[in-house]
């Protein structure tokens, strides 16, 4: 019996070490993916004028910072600063555990090109949480 020589024993360790880490990227990935596909809906719902539905497809966390009625009226006037939509593109996602005035949990920063007809080039950020059921609602959004 041949013993196979410790340079075909590194190579199969190093395809196995890239093929090991390119699979847990894409079983990673289908998280990512689904809260950029609710994040964009969100978005939608908004650029839609749909205030009070957006309000109540957000998460708990962030129906407890802001009540129905002055959401409405924020991002409605938000929005007619903004002008109507005119571009967004994806600009970056980055999952998190930690943020500035909200408990621990799994986050999706999720960043937007986004240009506007009253403003040309925005960021917009959402900024989604993953809950226990697997599902990822809107914890907070930001425009500068």
């Amino acid at each position: 019996m041949r013993v196979p020589s410790s340079r075909w024993i590194s190579g199969a360790a190093a395809t196995l070490a890239i093929f090991l880490t390119l699979s847990s990227a894409s079983l990673a990935q289908p998280s990512t993916d689904v809260g950029v596909e609710a994040a964009t809906y969100w978005l939608k719902l908004i650029d839609d004028g749909y205030y009070p539905e957006s309000w109540h497809n957000a998460s708990p966390f962030f129906r407890s910072q802001i009540p129905e009625d002055k959401w409405v009226d924020t991002i409605g006037n938000l929005r007619k600063l903004l002008g109507g939509l005119a571009g967004r593109e994806l600009a970056s996602v980055q999952a998190v555990k930690t943020l500035p005035g909200a408990p621990d949990g799994d986050y999706l920063v999720i960043q937007f090109r986004s240009s506007f007809t009253a403003k040309h080039s925005a960021i917009e950020t959402v900024i989604m949480l993953l809950g226990k059921d697997g599902r990822s609602a809107v914890a907070g959004y930001f425009v500068r």
